[in-house]
C-alpha cells in the first residue's frame, strides 16, 4: 500500500489519488496500518474501481437536525456549505438500500457541539445490523446517514465547547450509546455534527485512516476489559482475536491491563498476526477447539458470539464478556459506552506506540466504494478495520 501522509491537505486531493492499492503477498501493513508483516493465507484480493456504484437516485431531501437540543450558531467559521455529500437509506435491508445524495443539508450544530469536516470513516458490525433493521425499536427516523467511527476536522464550535477549536484534528465514536437512539446523520457525509464529549484529539503520530478506525473498536475493548475484571497477572483469552475489536483487546491486555498470558484465536493464516500484537498462545479454531484444551482463563472477551464454549474455559470467579450472541451464565452481556475520555487516555498509548491501530489491507475503500466496503464487512473476515477514506 501507498503511504498517505497526515495533512489536512487530504481534504484537497481527488479520488483517483487514493484508489485501492494492491496489497502484496504476504500481507505487509505499511505506515497507516499494523507495521509488523505476517505471513497469510493465499487470498485473492479484488481491486475496486473508483467509479461510483450506482447513478444516484432521487435524493432523499434530508432536514439536517442534529438533535432536539436547541441549535447554536457560531461565528468565525470557515465557509460551510448548506448542502453536503452523504450516504442515505431510506428503508432497512442490505448494502443494496444505500444511495448516494448530493443534497443533504449539512447539520446545525447545539451549544455543545462541533461540526467536524470528515476526512475518514470506518465501520462496524453494529453500522451493518443497524441498516439490516435489527435493533429499529430504539433507532433513530428514517432516512438515515450510517457511520459511528469519524476522523476529521473541527470547522464549526458551539458556545459550550471548551475544548476544541477551529482546525483541530479530532476523532471519535458520534454515539454514546450504540444501540440507543444513535444520530440519523451519521459520518459517512461530508460534515457530522459531535458532542464534545464524544471526541478526543487526533494523535499526532496517527494519520486520518488509522485515527477513523479506532473509536468504538479500542473503546469496546478497553470498557469491555475493564468491567471483566481483568489486571496485572491476570490471564485473558480473547475469541475474535484477528477482527477490530479484538487485536485491541489483545494489545490492551499487554500493554495497559498488565495481563500476565494472553491467549486469542482465529483462522489458519492469522496466527502469525496474533504472535506480532503479544499473543503468547495463538489458537488455530480451524484445527482444534479452545475448550479441549486444558488451559483456564481469568477472564474471557468473546468477540464472535460463543459464550456456550466460552464459559467452559473460565476460571471459578472469573468473567465472560459477551459482545453479540446468547449469553450463557456466568458470561455477562456488554455494549460500550463512548466517551472521549477514554480515547484521551488511550492516547498515551497510542502515541507511544505500545498499542497500534490495524486497518485491513484492502482498504482504505474511497468515498463511492461504500457500497462494496459494506458488502465487504458483511463477510465477516475483515483483519483489522474497515475504512473508508477519503470523504470529499
Amino acid at each position: 500500500m501507498e503511504t498517505l501522509l497526515t495533512t489536512t491537505n487530504h481534504l484537497n486531493l481527488p479520488f483517483s489519488l487514493f484508489s485501492n492499492p494492491t496489497p502484496s503477498s504476504p500481507l505487509s501493513f505499511t505506515p497507516h496500518c499494523f507495521s509488523s508483516k505476517f505471513k497469510h493465507s493465499s487470498r485473492t484480493t479484488t481491486l475496486y474501481t473508483t467509479t461510483p456504484s450506482s447513478k444516484p437516485s432521487t435524493p432523499l431531501r434530508i432536514s439536517a437536525n442534529s438533535q432536539a437540543a436547541p441549535m447554536e450558531t457560531s461565528t468565525s467559521t470557515p465557509t460551510i456549505p448548506s448542502d453536503m455529500k452523504a450516504w442515505v437509506y431510506g428503508d432497512y435491508g442490505g448494502p443494496d438500500v444505500l444511495k448516494f445524495d448530493t443534497k443533504v443539508l449539512v447539520p446545525e450544530i447545539n451549544k455543545d457541539q462541533v461540526l467536524v469536516k470528515v476526512v475518514a470513516a470506518a465501520l462496524n458490525p453494529v453500522d451493518f445490523k443497524r441498516m439490516l433493521g435489527k435493533f429499529k425499536a430504539s433507532d433513530s427516523n428514517l432516512p438515515t446517514v450510517p457511520g459511528y467511527d469519524v476522523a476529521g476536522i473541527v470547522v464549526k464550535v458551539g458556545s459550550q465547547v471548551k475544548s476544541f477549536r477551529v482546525g483541530d484534528e479530532v476523532y471519535g465514536d458520534i454515539n454514546e450509546k450504540a444501540l440507543e437512539n444513535p444520530k440519523q446523520f451519521g459520518s459517512l457525509a461530508e460534515y457530522t455534527a459531535v458532542e464534545e464529549k464524544l471526541l478526543a484529539l487526533k494523535p499526532k503520530n496517527l494519520d486520518f485512516i488509522q485515527a477513523a478506525g479506532l473509536p468504538l473498536a479500542i473503546e469496546t475493548a478497553y470498557e469491555g476489559l475493564e468491567k471483566a475484571g481483568l489486571s496485572a497477572g491476570k490471564s485473558v483469552l480473547v475469541l475474535g482475536g484477528a477482527g477490530g475489536v479484538g487485536t485491541l483487546a489483545i494489545q490492551l491486555a499487554k500493554q495497559v491491563f498488565g495481563a500476565s498470558r494472553v491467549a486469542a484465536t482465529s483462522s489458519t493464516g492469522k496466527l502469525e498476526l496474533l504472535k506480532s500484537l503479544g499473543v503468547d498462545l495463538a489458537i488455530d479454531y480451524t484445527k482444534e477447539n479452545f475448550e479441549d484444551l486444558q488451559e483456564k482463563y481469568d477472564v474471557v472477551f468473546d468477540a464472535v458470539g460463543q459464550c456456550d464454549r466460552a464459559v467452559k474455559v473460565v476460571k471459578e470467579g472469573g468473567s465472560v464478556v459477551v459482545l453479540t450472541g446468547a449469553v450463557t451464565a456466568p458470561g455477562f452481556r456488554f455494549v460500550v459506552t463512548s466517551s472521549g475520555n477514554f480515547l484521551k487516555k488511550l492516547n498515551l498509548y497510542l502515541e507511544s506506540g505500545k498499542v497500534k491501530p490495524l486497518v485491513d489491507p484492502k482498504c482504505p475503500f474511497s468515498f463511492s466504494q461504500t457500497v462494496e466496503a459494506f458488502s465487504y464487512l458483511e463477510k465477516g473476515r475483515a483483519t483489522g478495520k474497515v475504512v473508508i477514506y477519503p470523504i470529499p
